[in-house]
């Protein structure tokens, strides 16, 4: 009984692993045959799980939602993870939450194992979360969009953004939190090109559908394209600053939503970001504390051209 026990918490570990698994797969994962996978599938339908079957070719089992949430099964990084994310939520990243997730954190500690908890307190108290850094998300809309990326499904929503209104549809690919702000990263079918958006200016209009493959694109690229999006393509002026300093001393000091470091070599990096100021870009540089040169754009090599003969003059020994 005990075998069948841990056999049937293991085939629920699977099925709620990913979306769709095969009577093969599983049969194969649990070194058991087809008919036992497809009895064990069905005690689990006792137990009130929502699980769906098909037949042929491409058939297999999938994991559903149901009336009510059943027991998950995490490991030991998931349930940190899930812990201080909690915490993260509850500090006030996403609007309405909050509360919520400090009700999921107390149920979550209860069970947990006390060489977990010690890692999550560990975390919990070296970590200070800043809330009210950026706009709140509503949690709904950002549900809608997680699921959308999970099941590879295309998205249609409505979006405010420096233009006015506009009804997008899009592949969604990512959802990147940059300490501040939450951001769609999505193939923009109607330009051909990625975009990257605020998830607290989009309003999506379900049903998703329909589905799509994924492009290749790791977590680091995803990161990427959102800082260059969001430090520079939204913004009037697009700016290239050669910092003279590592990228690495200077990564602590500008935040993700500013722009994109690159590096050049040990002792230099590049700052591509985006302004509607050039005076205020040449005072946020400026008060890094390094050397710097102007790369683009022309204007911004102008203002600065300029308020060096301003600067110089203003240096000289007053006359009598």
């Amino acid at each position: 009984m005990l075998e069948t026990s841990v056999r049937l918490l293991r085939l629920l570990a699977l099925l709620q692993s990913r979306r769709d698994w095969s009577g093969a797969e599983l049969a194969a994962r649990l070194e058991v045959t087809g008919r036992t996978v497809r009895n064990d599938v069905e005690r689990l339908r006792i137990l009130g799980y929502e699980i769906h079957s098909s037949t042929g070719i491409t058939g297999g089992y999938r994991l559903s939602p149901g009336k009510t949430v059943p027991p998950l099964l995490l490991d030991d990084e998931e349930a940190v993870a899930v812990a201080v994310g909690l915490s993260a939520a509850a500090a006030g990243s996403v609007a309405g939450i909050e509360e919520p997730s400090v009700r999921a954190l107390a149920k979550l500690q209860q069970t947990l194992p006390t060489r977990l908890r010690g890692r999550v307190d560990a975390v919990r108290r070296a970590t200070v979360f800043a809330a009210g850094g950026g706009p709140a998300v509503d949690p709904q809309n950002l549900t809608i969009v997680a699921a959308a990326i999970r099941d590879h499904e295309r998205l249609r929503f409505d979006y405010t953004g420096h233009s006015g209104d506009t009804t997008r549809i899009v592949e969604p690919q990512r959802l990147v939190y940059t300490g501040q702000r939450w951001y769609l990263l999505a193939w923009d079918l109607d330009r051909d090109d990625w975009r990257t958006f605020r998830a607290d200016r989009i309003t999506p209009r379900p049903p998703a559908g329909p589905r799509f493959t994924p492009r290749e694109l790791t977590d680091e690229e995803a990161t990427d394209r959102v800082r260059r999006g969001v430090g520079s393509l939204a913004w009037p002026y697009q700016a290239e600053v050669r910092l003279h300093a590592p990228a690495a001393a200077l990564a602590g000091r500008i935040p993700p939503e500013a722009g994109l470091l690159v590096p050049i070599d040990e002792q230099t990096c590049l700052f591509q970001t985006g302004t509607g100021s050039l005076l205020g870009l040449v005072t946020f540089v400026t008060k890094l504390g390094v050397g710097f040169t102007a790369v683009n754009p022309p204007e911004l090599r102008e203002l600065l051209s300029s308020l060096a003969t301003t600067y110089a003059a203003a240096a000289e020994p007053p006359r009598e």
